[in-house]
């Protein structure tokens, strides 16, 4: 078996503390774990099971390599998408590079970004699914629904699918997100379950599924695997391939077109985190109902998520209400009305603003930089290069940057110069000059950074030489 975890979301409900560049499974939403980590320990101790091998935008590529081996996990591989094609495509590209190792792998398909408390549950489901799997089924877990939610889509179970144990059915229908009341008549009947997004399937069945109803997209994956390139610790599908591969749900494109899907109820506390009322339910609350994280002081506050990031939050008189507070937005929203952040963030990309991408706070492979003041011509960062890491040799066309050094040691290369920097000492790169900036020491290196210029943009950068083999304008 091969874990195959899907990594390729945007959590757009959830900002604006996930973002397009730090989306929700890159952070630790419950506990001190990630929902990428917890996903991949989730598999980690499954008999007969490789490594888990991960599906991601190539933009996210170093923050899922750093969070896995963070927890000690090394992936079977990290397949980059250029582009997003929605969850067919990215299980199809991840079945083919299987079928390189083994001959009729079993894939066990995961986002990324669920919660499962139950992990001993979950691991009894998926021992039922396995003989339908082995048998050439497709197998998708049904969430015993709880409630009755609207945010989900249903699965109606039909007869038993005659393989394995009985809590394995058929599938008699896949229903899209229902009104309220009709949720309330799915939760009374008991064989309806919440389509969680999670599968159990042999690559060599799922190709041959999907070819008969999307060829066109397998011709392409196939194309795109073919075409990979192997980047250090990463495979690059091949862009143009991929880029024309046609898009699609595996909902859409395979299960409710397959007569070989079947369905293996799961009750294991699972939650997508879809939304911020989601996370409240999941999380801790205090005795007025409410989930207090960060500085956060309440006066008659009652049933709230209340998040502070960078400030103090007080509310006073506040009820089902949510709070979100991030170094550069704030989020206030009624709890019936969460489903409608996509909306702002929708708005804010229509504007060009940058919020929806990016947090103050930025995050490279070498470390971060954070935005401390800026106007028309000067820009001033808090830069953090970790020990052993570099950024670009690069160089700028429109502006010049000044660096003090306020922890640590700075090894600068300043046109044919290399020179060791320490705290309190500065430095001066003129505008075109070729340079770059290094950590040689063991503790990370901080520095303020003042760019003073005609043009500011990240991407006047003209890269020279890069260690980590990025492209195109990030320092």
């Amino acid at each position: 078996m091969i874990p195959v975890i899907l990594s390729g979301g945007s959590g757009t409900r959830l900002w604006p503390l996930s973002r397009t560049a730090y989306p929700k499974q890159f952070l630790p939403l419950s506990g001190e774990l990630t929902m990428l980590q917890l996903t991949a320990r989730r598999v980690a101790d499954l008999p007969d099971a490789l490594p888990p091998l991960l599906v991601c935008n190539e933009e996210h590529r170093f923050l899922a390599a750093e969070q896995l081996h963070a927890i000690g996990i090394t992936p079977t591989g990290i397949l980059l998408e250029p582009f997003g094609r929605n969850t067919a495509p990215a299980v199809a590209v991840a079945a083919l590079a299987a079928l390189k190792r083994e001959t009729a792998p079993l894939l066990l398909v995961l986002p990324a970004d669920h919660l499962i408390p139950d992990i001993q549950a979950f691991h009894r489901a998926l021992k039922q699914a396995l003989p339908a799997a082995h048998a050439g089924m497709l197998v998708t877990f049904g969430i015993v629904p709880t409630a009755p939610e609207t945010g989900y889509g249903y699965i109606k179970a039909g007869e038993p699918a005659g393989v394995g144990e009985e809590a394995v059915f058929r599938i008699d229908r896949f229903i899209e997100k229902p009104d309220l009341a009709t949720a309330r008549e799915y939760l009374l009947f008991g064989d309806y379950y919440w389509n969680s997004g999670m599968f159990l399937l042999r690559a060599d069945r799922y190709l041959e599924e999907l070819g008969q109803f999307e060829p066109e997209m397998v011709e392409a994956c196939r194309r795109a695997v073919e075409g990979a390139r192997v980047d250090t610790d990463f495979v690059r599908l091949q862009r143009q391939a991929f880029e024309a591969c046609p898009s699609n749900s595996i909902d859409y494109a395979v299960m409710e077109r397959t007569r070989r899907a079947v369905v293996v109820p799961l009750k294991a506390g699972w939650n997508d985190i879809g939304s911020w009322c989601a996370l409240h339910e999941v999380s801790a609350r205090d005795t007025q109902g409410n989930v207090l994280v960060g500085d956060v002081l309440t006066e008659g506050t009652e049933n709230c998520y209340i998040r502070a990031e960078e400030r103090l939050v007080a509310t006073v008189g506040v009820k089902d209400h949510i709070v979100v507070e991030t170094a550069d937005a704030v989020l206030v929203a009624h709890r019936d009305h969460v489903q409608d952040v996509k909306r702002v963030v929708e708005r804010l990309k229509e504007a060009g603003r940058g919020e929806t991408a990016f947090h103050r706070r930025v995050y490279r492979p070498w470390g971060w930089y954070e935005g401390i003041a800026r106007s028309a011509r000067f820009l001033v960062k808090h830069i953090m290069v970790k020990p052993g890491a570099a950024l670009s040799l690069q160089m700028h066309h429109h502006r010049a940057e000044h660096w003090v050094v306020v922890k640590g040691t700075a090894r600068v290369t300043c046109g044919e110069a290399v020179t060791l920097y320490t705290e309190d000492q500065s430095t001066y790169i003129p505008l075109g000059t070729v340079h770059r900036l290094e950590n040689p020491g063991v503790i990370p290196l901080e520095l303020i950074e003042i760019q003073s210029g005609s043009y500011l943009g990240e991407d006047d950068i003209v890269r020279l030489d890069d260690q980590y083999g990025r492209e195109g304008g990030e320092c």
